[in-house]
């Protein structure tokens, strides 16, 4: 199965079941992520996994981890270059506004991350020496 079919089966999974997946991702925070494309301008939604911010209901962070691969995925690219997007969490859908973070509290984010979901430790070895997997602010904008 191409990573376009795995997607669009995830999306609808998520979608069917108020923000919900099993497989893989059973019991684990999903956000469908949209975002478009840097060079093409396509619109694109990614499903990938989040971790809530327990000080500020309005931020989650999500883990350019791309399943420990030595490149960063696409989706990082696109939601840092433009600072904006928008998020599907449970049956809720709202913009949000995109920065990078780094140094400690990055580290400190991805380490919890870690203890949740042991496998991302795993995709932080396969990228030692090769790349800092990246972690995104993704900060909801209210009217």
């Amino acid at each position: 199965m191409s990573d376009h079919d795995w997607n669009a089966k995830t999306i609808e999974e998520f979608r069917a079941n108020k923000g919900k997946v099993g497989g893989y991702f059973e019991g684990a925070p999903i956000v469908l992520l949209h975002h478009r494309g840097r060079k093409t301008g396509a619109e694109h939604v990614t499903p990938v996994m989040y971790l809530a911010d327990e000080s500020d209901p309005d931020t989650v962070y999500v883990f350019a981890s791309k399943a420990g691969a030595p490149t960063n995925p696409g989706w990082y690219y696109n939601l840092r270059d433009a600072g904006a997007g928008s998020v599907e969490i449970g049956e809720e859908q709202y913009p949000v506004t995109v920065t990078e973070v780094v140094g400690a509290d990055r580290d400190r984010i991805y380490a919890e991350q870690v203890s949740r979901f042991p496998g991302f430790g795993e995709y932080e070895v396969k990228t030692s020496g090769v790349r800092t997997i990246p972690v995104l602010a993704l900060h909801r904008l209210r009217d």
